[in-house]
């Protein structure tokens, strides 16, 4: 996404998580207790992967995306397709995204990684293109600077 920003990775903690599970220091019942609200975000909201479960091999994970942020107001919180992360990012001047994968087989849940995204992350924002004299050429007349702010929607 073009203003996917701030990427924090939770593939290390996942390594950890299943090193610990594999030497007996954990339980299974530790690591798959998902809860039946996440295991509903998978089933309606939730984007289907090729990778298989790393504990029971036997189904496909499945990534459900939430988003938070203060623009949201009552709809943070809310998981959301990844179709309509590009329009919210579009839309919005700031929200943060958490990507969770989970197993519907065993329950099997683990954050995978979170970003930022919305307008602020445009290269120049939108913002900063529609104040006059910045970063457009001024020669150019009120037309061409019109085209060029309909072009970035």
């Amino acid at each position: 996404m073009r203003t996917q920003r701030q990427v924090v990775d939770y593939s290390l903690q996942k390594r950890a998580v299943l090193r610990e599970l594999l030497t007996g220091r954990i339980g299974t019942y530790d690591v798959c207790d998902a809860s039946p609200y996440l295991k509903n975000a998978a089933r309606f909201h939730g984007e289907p992967t090729d990778d298989r479960c790393p504990i029971c091999r036997s189904e496909n994970l499945t990534h459900v995306h939430y988003i938070y942020g203060d623009e949201l107001k009552q709809s943070a919180g809310q998981a959301r397709t990844l179709a309509e992360l590009p329009v919210l990012a579009m839309t919005l001047r700031e929200f943060q995204v958490f990507v969770v994968e989970v197993c519907l087989g065993c329950n099997w849940n683990h954050l995978v990684e979170q970003y930022l995204l919305g307008r602020d992350g445009l290269a120049g924002g939108v913002d900063a293109a529609a104040e006059p004299g910045a970063g457009s050429d001024t020669s150019a007349g009120p037309a061409s600077t019109r085209r060029r702010r309909e072009a970035q929607r």
